[in-house]
């Protein structure tokens, strides 16, 4: 909740200005539930949508098509601490800790995808 300001101020993304004025929202676990967060949140203009995981799991619960739009980041990290070697950190470069998350992200994604031939066996 400290660095909340100073995350959302750094937040830049080019685009061109569309023809219509959207909302922008902001998905936010129970942390950010406080007047002082939600204040902070208005005044970058987003709408807040903070919700806890009780509320969350009772919407999932009435109808199992929806969602849960807040954990894609921590399920990001689940993925990420799977290599011990990126979640313990024994590099000492930045570039060498850089080029294993670039390798890491490489692996995650290539398990994503679907084949039709098991590359390993044939």
């Amino acid at each position: 909740m400290t660095q909340l300001d100073a995350v959302l101020q750094a937040i830049v993304v080019k685009r061109k200005t569309p023809s219509t004025r959207r909302s922008k929202h902001l998905c936010a676990d129970a942390g950010y539930r406080g007047r002082p967060a939600l204040e902070i949140i208005e005044s970058h203009g987003y709408i807040p949508h903070v919700v806890g995981r009780g509320k969350e799991a009772d919407a999932k619960r009435r109808d199992p098509t929806k969602k849960a739009r807040r954990w894609v980041v921590e399920v990001c990290h689940s993925w990420f601490n799977r290599f011990r070697k990126l979640l313990v950190r024994y590099e000492k470069l930045e570039r060498s800790f850089l080029a294993l998350n670039h390798i890491a992200a490489a692996i995650i994604a290539f398990r994503k995808v679907t084949l039709k031939v098991n590359i390993i066996y044939g």
